[in-house]
């Protein structure tokens, strides 16, 4: 937790005043069991009606003093937690949002919403403790026992005893509780991501009728998640009674002993003493079992520091260059020279892939299922880094680009389609802002979409859903293009963006791109949408099956003649090979 320390220095005014009226609260509260003692001593002891009135109104205004200083601290504590909590949430989200698809990969995006909500709340909760409890708590304890010695040193030593008692059950507890809470955090993070699969993938929960499979899988989590939460409680809860018991031994103590202190006249002891003795006793265990809770509340804290913390320590493995790198006109738009990669813990999904795309050309990809493509595509991003091997646009690697002038030549239409909530216009410029209107109607032209988005109620201004769920699947797809179009990239890359797309809107969105000065790359599962792509990459399990143009590869890749086959007859493929025979 001391790391985090950093983010109370903007708020040292609310750190050094919350306390220091909270203490002034805690002085208040020390001296009313001595006006107290006046009260039983002399007024009640001697009838004197005038003089408990008068001391009655100083116990008021030391009331209504030490609550003046409580709101005070209540204000101060209330604006550091908070401002301390929206500091820690925007510098995590936005070092979250500088580490690459390898460490959100190994993260996931369940872990680190319940650490920039749930532990980022248990954070903040610590801030207000600090400022409110830490002082008053261990000041009153200390207070008050330096008050029963003022009043009577031999009794004072069941004070002692009864602390050290406490401290003694306390210690244990929660070097326990600790470890329970870590674990009971980690099992949050397991049901964050169970939760949040069933709410995005509601529509196939319940189209294959899996709702009770789904809900007993939650339930295991849950009961996870209980056990600890239950586990830990029992043993927290120990606290509370424990500190009771040697409470009300002290009681029992400080009123039989200090009773016959009284009758003998030990000490000076008078019954209004005893009674001071007895509220500091009081004011002790309410303090202790304030602390008590202060440990449970750190505990949870410092849990939750240690998995912030992590997520600070991780940094990206991707770091982009601060100068742009030399350009060459006359070198491939893209080139992978020798290329592998595999992720984490996995065997290698690319082995040694080698082919170079000039300016202006379009390159197609196809292969089975879990081949490459997609990866392929995201070491041009570089979204990823090569194990081995250099990716190269206008002939400097892609390590060389600072990240944002690489993002600005690349345009992606990623393979799954995300469209942000808000206006048709707020999606259409997220990649830059100073895209006009009519810039934006040529792009949704060019990715056939101007014939539903004239439609929209409000025309650029209409409302988008989150994730776009009033739209179709074929509508959402020719938006995330139109939007990849807008940015006007050098170099354009279709992640099988077109298979919600029925065939003819497929064929005109393929004529429409190439009057695109653009180089293009699209992935696809359909032989039809790449056939007249000027080179074509044939992947099979992270290899090169085979390189070439269609005519080419019918002739010389097995693999790719296969997949053709799963979409043509083969009166339909012989068609072809003769029609394009002069490109071989």
């Amino acid at each position: 937790m001391l790391r985090l320390a950093r983010y109370l220095k903007k708020f040292m005014l609310n750190v050094t005043v919350g306390p220091a009226c909270k203490l002034t609260e805690a002085i208040f509260e020390l001296i009313v069991p001595l006006v107290m003692a006046e009260i039983i001593d002399v007024g009640i002891a001697n009838g004197d009606t005038d003089y408990i009135w008068r001391h009655g109104v100083t116990l008021v205004i030391l009331a209504v003093c030490g609550l003046t200083f409580a709101l005070v601290c209540q204000y101060m504590a209330s604006a550091a937690s908070q401002g301390v909590g929206t500091r820690l949430r925007d510098d995590l989200y936005a070092h979250i949002n500088t580490l690459s698809y390898r460490e959100l990969d190994k993260l996931g995006t369940a872990a680190l919403v319940t650490r920039i909500s749930n532990d980022v709340n248990q954070v903040q909760t610590a801030v207000a403790m600090l400022i409110r409890l830490v002082v008053r708590a261990p000041f009153l304890v200390i207070g008050a026992t330096i008050m029963a010695f003022t009043i009577s040193a031999r009794l004072s030593l069941i004070f002692l005893g009864a602390m050290a008692a406490i401290v003694g059950v306390m210690y244990p507890i929660m070097r326990v509780t600790v470890k329970l809470f870590k674990k009971q955090q980690k099992s949050l993070d397991g049901i964050s991501r169970i939760t949040r699969e069933n709410l995005s993938g509601v529509r196939v929960v319940r189209a294959f009728s899996r709702q009770d499979y789904e809900r007993e899988r939650f339930e295991e989590t849950a009961e996870e998640y209980r056990k600890f939460a239950v586990r830990a409680g029992r043993i927290n809860a120990l606290l509370n009674p424990a500190i009771f018991v040697a409470v009300n031994i002290a009681y029992l103590l400080i009123v039989w002993i200090g009773g016959g202190f009284v009758d003998g006249g030990i000490d000076g002891l008078t019954q209004g003493k005893v009674i001071a003795l007895v509220n500091y006793m009081t004011q002790i265990s309410l303090a202790l079992v304030v602390v008590a809770n202060l440990v449970t509340i750190f505990t949870k804290a410092a849990a939750s520091s240690a998995r912030i913390n992590e997520i600070f320590d991780m940094q990206s493995s991707i770091i982009g260059a601060q100068t742009s790198p030399k350009q060459d006109e006359n070198a491939p738009a893209v080139e992978f020279d020798n290329v592998s990669f595999s992720y984490v813990g996995g065997e290698n999904s690319l082995e040694k892939i080698s082919f170079s795309l000039s300016r202006g050309e379009t390159l197609g990809i196809i292969g089975g299922t879990g081949s490459g493509k997609s990866t392929l595509v995201n070491l041009l991003c570089r979204f990823y880094d090569t194990d081995s091997g250099a990716v190269k646009v206008n002939g400097a690697d892609v390590r060389d680009y600072p990240t944002e002038e690489l993002r600005r030549l690349i345009g992606i239409v990623p393979q799954k389609t995300e469209l942000l909530s808000g206006t048709l216009r707020e999606n259409m410029t997220l990649g830059r802002t100073d895209i006009s209107d009519e810039q934006i109607q040529k792009a949704l032209e060019i990715a056939q979409a101007k014939d539903f988005t004239d439609n929209l109620d409000g025309g650029l201004d209409a409302r988008i859903l989150q994730g776009g769920k009033n739209l179709s699947g074929g509508q959402k797809q020719r938006l995330t293009i139109a939007r990849a179009v807008a940015q006007n990239p050098e170099i354009l890359i279709l992640d099988d963006s077109s298979s919600a797309l029925d065939y003819a809107t497929d064929a005109n969105l393929r004529k429409a791109l190439k009057t695109l000065p653009v180089t293009c790359v699209i992935v696809s599962q359909r032989a039809n949408s790449i056939r007249h792509a000027d080179k074509i990459i044939v992947l099979d399990d992270g290899e090169a099956a085979g390189i070439g143009t269609h005519a080419q590869l019918l002739k010389s890749c097995e693999v790719y003649r296969e997949i053709c086959l799963t979409q043509y007859t083969e009166e339909e493929l012989l068609k072809q090979e003769k029609e394009e025979g002069g490109a071989l």
